[in-house]
């Protein structure tokens, strides 16, 4: 996490020297990125080393003494000479497709860099390239993303991503579908974009160290947001990737749980093309089915898929995920009696 807060200073460290064009004191730029990032306090001595930092990723960045005797921080000649980008029709294609994918972002301070970006890309490109774009991107869409943006989280998102940085605590207020509001206190560790959503992996203040703490909540179920001036420490050996890589969703759980699933032959194709898992294990079968082994961390990020195959597939373990299974089965069949 340390390392996340040392990128995310020195990015907005960049835009505070892009934007003050005759430079800034250490002191300056120290006072502007506790105020614009929300720190609590921030050390001359660590500025220093991220500005070193900048300078050793090669990027033209020194201090210079101004007449009055002060020393300020500003870019050199070299960082700012515009960089001249050229882009194929192809590559603008590509682009544009996975700037379709990052849609439910707009409105919020993720989508800020790609808008701008695409803006500038378009107004460099030559009429030729534009026109080829144009007529192709008429015969290749990207669907199936929802219509929804974060705009109205705007704020929200801000605050947790302060509190991400500062390792703060912040009251909540959520609301599950089908319950009653909630007012939650957490931990924020990170923010997980996943299936067009928004989610915040975080602790639960409430729940003692040692127990199953980490919670995925939707950001669309955030009420209100509000810091709490609480610190907490992320454990030392908590890694993002490998929680994340314990399941096939989002779902948060402690050990994972090892599923089975007898898939036919027909349905055995669906699965290959778009496997459940990087890890997933397939067992042949002599009729052309399958034995699908999985590890999910939560049982509903096993049983909608099982529904989706219908007739095609059958859950063979955990038994307590069967069961569970058959009697959303036979509530189902009785509906449509």
């Amino acid at each position: 996490m340390a390392r996340n807060e040392q990128l995310i200073r020195q990015h907005k460290l960049l835009q505070l020297l892009e934007a003050y064009r005759f430079g800034k004191t250490i002191e300056e730029l120290r006072d502007e990125l506790v105020s614009t990032l929300g720190l609590g306090t921030l050390h001359v001595r660590t500025l220093h080393r991220d500005l070193l930092a900048l300078q050793a990723a090669g990027i033209d960045v020194d201090v210079h003494e101004i007449p009055g005797g002060r020393k300020v921080w500003k870019f050199g000649t070299k960082a700012r000479t515009a960089v001249k980008i050229t882009a194929s029709a192809t590559e603008l294609i590509a682009l544009s497709m996975s700037r379709d994918l990052l849609y439910p972002l707009a409105g919020t301070p993720f989508w800020q860099g790609i808008e701008s970006f695409w803006s500038k890309l378009q107004e460099e490109l030559p009429a030729s390239v534009r026109k080829h774009y144009q007529e192709y991107r008429q015969t290749l869409y990207v669907r199936g993303m929802p219509a929804k943006s974060y705009q109205k989280q705007h704020g929200m998102l801000a605050t947790i991503h302060r509190a991400i940085l500062e390792h703060r605590v912040i009251a909540i207020e959520y609301q599950p579908p089908g319950k009653e509001v909630q007012k939650r206190k957490i931990e924020p560790y990170a923010v997980v974009f996943y299936n067009s959503s928004l989610y915040i992996l975080a602790a639960a203040h409430e729940i003692p160290e040692g127990q199953d703490r980490i919670r995925h909540l939707k950001l669309d179920r955030f009420l209100m947001t509000d810091d709490t001036n609480q610190s907490f420490k992320v454990p030392a050996d908590f890694n993002l990737e490998e929680h994340l890589g314990q399941g096939t969703g989002i779902f948060s759980g402690g050990k994972p749980l090892n599923f089975k699933v007898r898939i036919t032959a027909r349905g055995a194709r669906w699965v290959t093309e778009d496997p459940w898992h990087p890890d997933q294990q397939v067992e042949q079968q002599p009729d052309g089915g399958i034995i699908l082994s999985v590890k999910a961390a939560h049982e509903l990020e096993i049983i909608p898929r099982i529904l989706a195959l219908g007739s095609e597939g059958e859950l063979l373990a955990p038994e307590s995920s069967r069961k569970k299974l058959g009697a959303l089965l036979k509530q189902a069949a009785n509906q449509y009696e």
